[in-house]
């Protein structure tokens, strides 16, 4: 009798904990590295799953929460909702209601947040050398966009040019501004009202256009240009995104010795 209903207990147990994760209910657990070291300390404020993602999310500017699980596909409400209380508590994200009725709540970093942006920038960097699986083919909106200002390299005679940029696969969380001058790209949300160029295409056509100095496999794509293509093309072709590599350096495999 005694083992069955220990047997029953644990299959209870099993089941619950099932459920919570397919509800994508959070457990509280004792977290914290507990080190003074400040890459432990940094770890305890963004260390958790999904949370520099979020901040990637806000580098180009504040977003709702339906905004960010739309760039987030694959976290679920909770989690999100978890991660970013727990960067508001932390001081890395606030929130803020909209003008002119407040009725509309966004998350944006706060001047400590966005002291992140060099290290998650570098960190994408230090991963591109290792070629994506066949589960990671998805790229947000602003991750696109933060290709172009991370590794965008414009000639000193480069003209000011600004564009405006739609991704049509992510309808208007898609559309970017960009101002084009020697010293680099500037992305943010807001489009220009005047540009000189305005680019529509979709997120993996861009992609692919990335350090090309044609435009004709972009435009066999489906894309539409309006206004100066020139300025289309020299801005694609000034983003030089690293290349993967068949394997991480120094031939090491991933697995531990």
């Amino acid at each position: 009798m005694g083992s069955s209903a220990s047997r029953f207990t644990m299959t209870l147990i099993a089941t619950i904990m099932i459920w919570q994760v397919q509800q994508g209910v959070t457990v509280p657990t004792q977290r914290g590295y507990r080190q003074a070291c400040g890459i432990a300390r940094g770890l305890d404020v963004v260390g958790e799953r999904w949370s520099l993602l979020v901040v990637r999310e806000l580098l180009l500017g504040p977003k709702r929460f339906t905004d960010l699980q739309q760039a987030l596909p694959t976290a679920s409400p909770n989690a999100l909702s978890d991660r970013l209380r727990e960067l508001v508590d932390a001081g890395v994200v606030r929130r803020r209601q909209l003008p002119p009725s407040g009725s509309v709540r966004v998350y944006e970093l706060t001047g400590w947040g966005r002291g992140l942006e060099p290290i998650v920038l570098a960190l994408g960097t230090w991963a591109l050398v290792a070629p994506p699986t066949a589960e990671q083919r998805f790229v947000s909106a602003d991750s696109a966009m933060l290709a172009i200002r991370t590794y965008c390299t414009p000639s000193s005679q480069e003209p000011a040019t600004t564009l405006r940029i739609e991704l049509r696969d992510h309808g208007p969380a898609g559309v970017f501004g960009v101002r084009f001058t020697p010293a680099g790209a500037e992305t943010t949300h807001e489009p220009p009202d005047a540009p000189h160029a305005v680019l529509v295409t979709t997120t993996e056509a861009l992609l692919a256009a990335f350090g090309n100095d044609d435009l004709a496999d972009l435009v066999a794509a489906g894309a539409d240009i309006i206004g100066d293509s020139e300025a289309v093309r020299r801005l694609l072709a000034a983003v030089h995104v690293p290349a993967p590599e068949d394997r991480p350096p120094n031939g090491a495999s991933g697995q531990a010795e």
